[in-house]
């Protein structure tokens, strides 16, 4: 919500051009009034926004290294359907060919009426250049290069593509901890680590766009083999994927585990780990507090670098939260200054796993939002 000055000002526009544009969109019930902004000492000022009742919808597809959710939203950010989990590897060769093979059938059964369809967002891991849409993680003969290309052509939609950790980093500054804070780095705890960097409550890309890749910093003691195809990296001991392989280890060694039963039980093995940490499982809850601590040990190097007002855990480990902080601090106050530490608070995400469908769906409103005025 903005009142007329602001939005001028923002636009460095003149208030009578601006006023005659709203009027304009007022009458074709794009914005509607909603309310009054603070006094500042004379008459409040009506503030505008979109009229988020409007008939149009927005299309997310949330990929991560082993499960694709696409997901369909009015412009409240509401979820009207949504098919979750979708086994698909992105290691696979045909695994592009399964993700247009889902999305079809998502919008064929749920009957989206495409022609209200503002875009489609895809969001995803990798080197994702959201300018050129290309993800430079994979060959350029690999069809995942230039997915965002393949979904635009077959759908005829605007489609736009960007890197999982700086869509969940989106969605924390609109809808979740990162709002009133304009330094914070939101860590997508997931399958791996990723980092969105919000500085000045905007998200840093760095020069080349693949700022944030924290979870290749060479904090482990292990010489377990990366997903990069290096070793020493945080993720190998930080990530869940850690958690999952640390809990099967003791599991063959002969540990009892409630996770064994809820791995054959639920599609996507993280819901089984967290379930099992959620009902008490001590192997469980054991593995989850030694990522943890790496976690911590690896936000120490970013306190230290970049000083920030908040660190949030968010994504699919926001969900085991509660376990997590404890030993997140603890790695904290061991390895970080006490005088620059003192001044970061560590938050969990209230947004958890609805994060990158969130921040993927927002990616398209500021994108393509004009698409409902033209």
């Amino acid at each position: 919500m903005q009142p007329i000055a602001d939005i001028a000002s923002s636009l460095s526009k003149s208030i009578p051009s601006v006023t005659k544009q709203i009027n304009t969109l007022l009458t074709k019930k794009v914005i509607v009034e909603k309310g009054y902004a603070a006094s500042t000492g004379g008459r409040k000022a009506i503030q505008y926004m979109i009229n988020e009742d409007l008939k149009y919808s927005i299309i997310s597809i949330a990929i991560d290294q082993f499960y694709t959710s696409i997901s369909s939203s009015n412009l409240k950010a509401e979820i009207i359907s949504s098919h979750n989990n979708i086994p698909i590897d992105l290691r696979d060769r045909n695994a592009t060919d399964a993700i247009l093979e889902a999305l079809d059938k998502f919008i064929s059964t749920t009957q989206i009426v495409m022609d209200q369809v503002i875009g489609i967002g895809i969001s995803m891991p990798g080197f994702v250049d959201s300018d050129t849409g290309l993800n430079e993680s994979y060959h350029e003969e690999s069809p995942l290069y230039n997915i965002r290309k393949l979904v635009k052509q077959k759908f005829s939609l605007p489609t736009i593509i960007d890197n999982d950790s700086r869509c969940i980093a989106l969605a924390e500054r609109k809808f979740g901890d990162a709002q009133g804070s304009s330094h914070s780095l939101v860590i997508n705890l997931n399958w791996g680590v990723g980092l969105g960097i919000l500085i000045n409550d905007d998200i840093f890309k760095g020069t080349s766009g693949y700022a944030g890749e924290f979870s290749h910093i060479p904090l482990s003691d292990t010489l377990t083999l990366c997903s990069c195809g290096k070793r020493g990296c945080l993720e190998v001991e930080a990530s869940i994927s850690a958690a999952v392989r640390n809990i099967e280890r003791d599991i063959k060694n002969g540990e009892y585990s409630i996770y064994d039963k809820l791995a054959k039980e639920y599609i996507n093995k993280i819901d089984a780990l967290i379930e099992a940490a959620q009902i008490g499982d001590q192997v469980a809850i054991n593995n989850i507090g030694k990522i943890g601590y790496l976690l911590g040990k690896g936000i120490s190097t970013l306190i230290h670098i970049l000083n920030p007002n908040k660190i949030i855990i968010s994504g699919r480990g926001a969900e085991i939260g509660d376990i997590l902080a404890p030993h997140i601090q603890v790695a904290i106050n061991e390895y970080s200054i006490p005088k620059i530490a003192k001044k970061t608070t560590l938050s969990i995400s209230h947004l958890n796993k609805r994060a990158q469908q969130l921040g993927t769906t927002a990616l398209v409103i500021e994108k393509y939002i004009t698409n409902i005025i033209n």
